[in-house]
C-alpha cells in the first residue's frame, strides 16, 4: 500500500477560478468497450447489476490508488499524482474487469469484459466548480490541458484490453514498478514506435505495458484520419517505388535495404546479459531447464554474444549482493552497464488461454525500458523448446543478425540439447554446481544422461568437467569422444569445442588450429584465448604469442578474466618482466583466483627475493592434484638449487619422489625419481659412475611402461627420454646418451611436436659434442638457439660446445643470455618441466664458471 498523499483537489481554487499555475499530473483515460452491445445482449436489468459491480470496482481502485475520478461514462477520466499509481489502478481495473466477466460467465453470451486505456504524464489546469454549479449538474472538478486530449489519443488508439503510455508516463512508472511487488517483475513492457495524432504536430512514441496473460501485447491498429503510424520518408510509397527501381538495377545492394534493423545500437559480436526466466504457469519443471534451453538457442549465434551466467554471479559478487540474486530487469541492467552489455533479454513462460507462451523481452540496460519483445505460443510443456528457438530466432533478427546466418547457425533445440524436460533439468542444476562443486556436477551430468542417454551436451560438459576440474584426463577424453560420435545432436559451436578439446590430446599444431577457428568463429568464447595462450608459451616457446592472447581473455565479460590475469602474469615472468608479473598475480587473487602459488613465486625468485618467495609459498592454496605433498617439496628443492642451499635441495627432491611414489608410482612417481636425478647430478656428491648408472637404469626401465605412458600422452616416454639424455649429457657419458638419441628418435609422431623434436636436435649435438665434433655441435646448436622458439637447454648446450670448440666469444655470449633469462628457466616447459632444476641452476652456475675459467667440470 502506498503512503496517503494530499487530496489533488487541495491545489484547486474553489471559487470557480483557474489554478495560479499549471500542475504536473498523471491522466488515466479508459473506455469500457462494446458498452452498448454489452447492454443488448444481457438486458437492461442485468445490464445495471454489472455496471453497479463495475462502479464499486472503481471505488475500491481509486482507494487503492489514491485516484480521483474527474469523470465517466461509457469511461473512465482519473487524475493521480504519481504515474505508478495510475498505471497501478489500469492494471487492477483490467484484471478486475476479467474477473467479473469470468464471475458472470459472459463469453457464454458472446460478451468480453474489455476497456482501453491511455495513460500520460503532463501539465493540467484545474478548478473546482461552485456548490450551485454541482448542484446544476457540473462535475465537482474540472481538468483542461492539453494532457488531456493526449492521454484521450492514446485510450482511443489502445486494443480491447490494452494500456498504452506515453514516451513521458513510460519511464516514469517504469522506474517505479519494484513498487508492485512480484507483479512488477512480471510486466512485460513495449515499444511500438512513433505515431502521430490528429491534432497534435508532433511524432509521439507509443508504449505498452501489460500483464502476459491478461494484456493484447500487440502492436496498435491505425485508425484513418485520427491515429497513425509515423513512417520514414524512405518508407512511404513514393520513395518506396524509387527505392525498388534502385534495387532493380542493384541487385547486390538488396540485403542492405532489406535487412530489419535494431531498435537498439546493437552491432554484430555485442554482449548481451540474459535475465533470469519468469516462470508463469506454476510447473517448476520449467525452472531451469528452460533457462539453461534459452542459454543454449541463443548461444548458437555468431552475431550475439551471451555473457555467461558465471560471470554474471561474479559480477554480483563486486556489486556486494547475493550471487543467488535473481536477474531481474533492475539487477541484469546494472550487471549490463557494469559489464559492457549493450542489451539485456528477458524471457518469461506463461500459460495464456490454455497455451503456453514464451516470450522475451529486449531492454535498455540504461533505461531498463523494453525496446521490444517477442513471443511464441505452443500446446503443453512439450511445446517450449519449439518455441524457445522461434523467439530468439526472432530476437536475433531484430538485433541485425542475418537470415542467413540465423538459419545456418541454428539447430533445433530437441535435437541439439534434449526434448526430455527433466534431462535439461538435472542438466542445468549440474552447470550451477560445476565451477564450486564438480563432484556433486558430475552426479547431476549422470542423472541427464541416464534420463537421455543421447544427450550429447551433458557428455560433453561431462568431459570438459573431469578435465578442467578434477584432472581426470583419461575418463574425460573418453567422454568427450562420446559426445563426438554423437555429434549430430550438437551445435556447430558445441562440436568444435569438442574438437578442440581433443586436438589437445595430440600435437600442438592441429589443437591451435581448432582453438584459433574456435575464438574466430565464436568471439565470447573468452576461454579459448587462455587456451591459446597456453599452447603457444608451453607448446611452442613463443612468448609474445601468449601474451597478447592471456590479455584477450581479460575482457570485462570474461568468466575466467582473473585466471588468464594469473596467467598473463606467467607469461611475463618468462618475458623477464617480474615486477609486471607481480601486478597481474595480485590482480588475480584479488579477483578471487589464487593458482598454485608457484609462479607467484617464481617472480620473487627471479629477482632473488627469497623472502618474498616464502610469503607466497606460505600463502598457497592446494591444486586439487591427487598427489599428496608432491609439488611443494618439488618446487621448494628448485629455490633450494637456485640458491646454492645442496643439503635442502636434495632433502626436497627426495621428499617429493616419496611423495609421488605413494600417489602414482607409474608417471607421477617416475617423473619426481627423475627431478631428484637432476638434483643429484647437479649436486655432483655421489660418484659421475654411480649417477650415470642410475640414469642407464631408468631409461631401460621406461620400456617396460612404454604402451601405457604413450596411451596416456604421446610425449611422455620421448620427454622422460630426452631429460635422462640431457643429465648425460652433461656427465659426458656418451654410450647412455647414444643409446637415448636412437631410442627416441625412433619413436613416431617425433616431428609433430616442436618442442619435442628440438629437444632431439639438441641431445643429437651433444653427442656430436662428445664424440668430438665440437664446431659441428655448435654449428647445429646455433642454429636452434637463434630461432624464436629456442629453448634453455640449447643456450647452455651451445655454451659447453663452444667452449670445447675454444670460441669463447659465443661461449660468454651464451652465458650473457643465460643470466638475463631467469624468468625464461623457471616458466619453460622443457622435457615436460623435468629440466626445471637444471635450466634454473645454469642462469647461475654457468655464467659464473665461464667467468673465472675456461674448464668446466664434467661439462656442468
Amino acid at each position: 500500500m502506498h503512503a496517503v498523499t494530499a487530496p489533488i483537489e487541495n491545489d484547486a481554487p474553489a471559487d470557480g477560478t483557474l489554478a495560479s499555475k499549471p500542475q504536473v499530473r498523471t491522466l488515466l483515460l479508459t473506455d469500457l468497450c462494446d458498452s452498448t452491445l454489452l447492454v443488448e445482449r444481457l438486458g437492461d436489468a442485468a445490464a445495471a447489476e454489472l455496471f453497479r459491480e463495475h462502479d464499486r470496482l472503481v471505488l475500491g481502485l481509486q482507494q487503492r490508488w489514491h485516484g480521483r475520478l474527474i469523470d465517466r461514462s461509457d469511461g473512465l477520466l482519473l487524475l493521480f499524482e504519481r504515474a505508478i499509481d495510475g498505471l497501478g489502478f489500469a492494471l487492477d481495473y483490467a484484471r478486475g474487469l476479467r474477473d467479473i466477466g469470468e464471475r458472470r460467465k459472459l463469453a457464454r453470451q458472446g460478451v468480453e469484459l474489455h476497456a482501453r486505456s491511455g495513460l500520460h504524464v503532463g501539465e493540467v489546469l484545474t478548478w473546482r466548480n461552485s456548490d450551485a454549479a454541482v448542484s446544476f449538474g457540473a462535475k465537482p472538478l474540472e481538468v483542461e490541458g492539453l494532457a488531456k486530449p493526449m492521454a484521450g489519443r492514446l485510450m482511443t488508439l489502445a486494443r480491447p484490453g490494452q494500456i498504452l503510455l506515453s514516451a513521458t508516463a513510460e519511464p516514469l512508472a517504469h522506474r517505479a514498478s519494484r513498487e508492485l511487488g512480484e507483479r512488477g517483475e512480471q510486466l512485460v513492457w513495449k515499444s511500438w514506435g512513433r505515431w502521430r495524432f490528429k491534432g497534435v504536430p508532433q511524432a509521439q512514441e507509443v508504449c505498452e505495458v501489460g500483464e502476459p496473460d491478461i494484456a493484447p501485447l500487440r502492436a496498435p491498429q491505425q485508425i484513418r484520419g485520427k491515429a497513425w503510424r509515423d513512417i520514414p520518408l524512405w518508407r512511404r510509397p513514393a520513395a518506396l517505388a524509387a527505392e525498388l527501381l534502385l534495387v532493380a538495377g542493384l541487385a547486390t545492394g538488396g540485403w542492405f535495404l532489406t535487412r530489419p534493423q535494431p531498435a537498439i545500437a546493437f552491432g554484430e559480436r555485442d554482449w548481451v546479459v540474459v535475465a533470469d526466466l519468469r516462470n508463469l504457469t506454476g510447473d517448476t519443471l520449467l525452472d531451469e531447464s528452460l533457462q539453461q534451453a534459452f542459454r543454449i538457442s541463443l548461444e548458437q549465434s555468431r552475431y550475439v554474444n551471451v555473457l555467461s551466467d558465471l560471470k554474471a554471479r561474479d559480477t554480483l559478487r563486486r556489486m556486494r549482493r547475493d550471487p543467488d540474486s535473481t536477474l531481474d530487469r533492475a539487477i541484469a541492467s546494472e550487471i549490463a552497464l557494469r559489464d559492457g552489455a549493450r542489451a539485456v533479454i528477458l524471457p518469461t513462460v506463461a500459460e495464456v488461454g490454455g497455451r503456453v507462451r514464451v516470450s522475451a523481452e529486449v531492454i535498455d540496460p540504461h533505461t531498463q525500458t523494453t525496446v521490444y519483445a517477442e513471443s511464441a505460443d505452443g500446446s503443453g510443456a512439450s511445446s517450449t523448446l519449439g518455441s524457445i528457438d522461434e523467439v530468439t530466432a526472432a530476437l536475433r533478427g531484430r538485433l541485425g543478425e542475418a537470415l542467413e546466418s540465423i538459419q545456418r547457425d541454428s539447430v533445433p533445440l530437441p535435437k541439439v540439447s534434449t526434448a526430455n524436460l527433466d534431462a535439461l533439468k538435472s542438466f542445468a542444476v549440474a552447470r550451477s554446481l560445476r565451477s564450486n562443486q564438480p563432484a556433486r556436477a558430475l552426479a547431476y551430468y549422470q542423472r541427464a544422461e541416464q534420463l537421455d542417454p543421447s544427450f550429447a551436451l551433458a557428455k560433453l560438459e561431462t568431459g570438459t568437467t573431469l578435465i578442467s576440474k578434477l584432472a581426470n584426463l583419461p575418463a574425460g577424453k573418453a567422454k568427450l569422444e562420446e559426445a563426438s560420435r554423437l555429434r549430430d545432436r550438437l551445435t556447430p559451436r558445441e562440436a568444435l569445442q569438442v574438437d578442440a578439446t581433443l586436438a589437445r590430446f595430440g600435437p600442438p599444431a592441429p589443437a591451435l588450429e581448432k582453438w584459433k577457428q574456435l575464438v574466430t568463429l565464436y568471439p565470447d568464447q573468452l576461454d579459448a584465448h587462455i587456451v591459446l595462450s597456453q599452447l603457444e608459451m608451453w607448446d611452442g616457446n613463443r612468448f609474445d604469442r601468449a601474451l597478447s592472447h592471456a590479455r584477450a581473455a581479460q575482457a570485462p565479460q570474461a568468466t575466467g578474466r582473473a585466471i588468464a590475469q594469473y596467467l598473463e602474469g606467467i607469461v611475463l615472468v618468462g618475458m623477464e618482466r617480474p615486477d609486471e608479473a607481480i601486478e597481474k598475480f595480485s590482480a588475480a587473487r584479488a579477483g578471487g583466483y589464487m593458482g598454485a602459488g608457484f609462479s607467484y613465486a617464481y617472480a620473487s625468485a627471479v629477482r632473488r627475493d627469497w623472502a618474498g618467495v616464502e610469503k607466497v609459498l606460505s600463502q598457497r592454496v592446494n591444486t586439487g592434484r591427487d598427489s599428496g605433498e608432491v609439488e611443494l617439496p618439488e618446487q621448494r628443492a628448485v629455490f633450494a638449487v637456485d640458491r646454492g642451499e645442496w643439503d635442502d635441495a636434495l632433502r626436497f627432491a627426495a621428499d617429493a619422489e616419496t611423495a609421488a611414489m605413494a600417489a602414482e608410482p607409474v608417471v607421477l612417481g617416475r617423473e619426481e625419481r627423475i627431478r631428484r636425478l637432476s638434483v643429484q647430478v647437479l649436486a655432483a656428491r655421489e660418484s659421475r659412475d654411480a649417477l650415470v648408472s642410475r640414469i642407464e637404469e631408468e631409461a631401460v626401465a621406461l620400456a617396460a611402461v612404454a604402451t601405457l605412458l604413450d596411451a596416456q600422452d604421446p610425449t611422455l616416454r620421448p620427454s622422460m627420454l630426452h631429460a635422462l639424455g640431457y643429465l648425460a649429457a652433461r656427465l659426458d657419458a656418451e654410450p647412455v646418451l647414444g643409446r637415448i638419441v636412437a631410442d627416441a628418435g625412433n619413436m613416431p609422431l617425433l616431428g609433430q611436436y616442436p618442442m619435442v623434436e628440438q629437444m632431439q636436435r639438441i641431445l643429437e649435438a651433444e653427442l656430436q659434442r662428445i664424440r668430438g665434433d665440437a664446431r659441428g655441435a655448435v654449428a647445429a646448436l646455433e642454429t636452434i638457439a637463434t630461432a624464436d622458439d629456442a629453448m634453455v637447454p640449447a643456450h647452455s648446450a651451445l655454451l659447453r660446445a663452444a667452449l670445447a670448440a675454444g670460441d669463447l666469444g659465443v661461449a660468454r655470449g651464451q652465458g650473457a643470455w643465460l643470466e638475463q633469462h631467469r624468468g625464461r628457466a623457471y616458466v619453460e616447459r622443457s622435457a615436460n618441466d623435468l629440466l626445471l632444476a637444471v635450466n634454473v641452476a645454469d642462469t647461475t652456475r654457468l655464467p659464473a664458471m665461464l667467468s673465472t675459467s675456461t674448464n668446466t667440470r664434467r661439462g656442468r
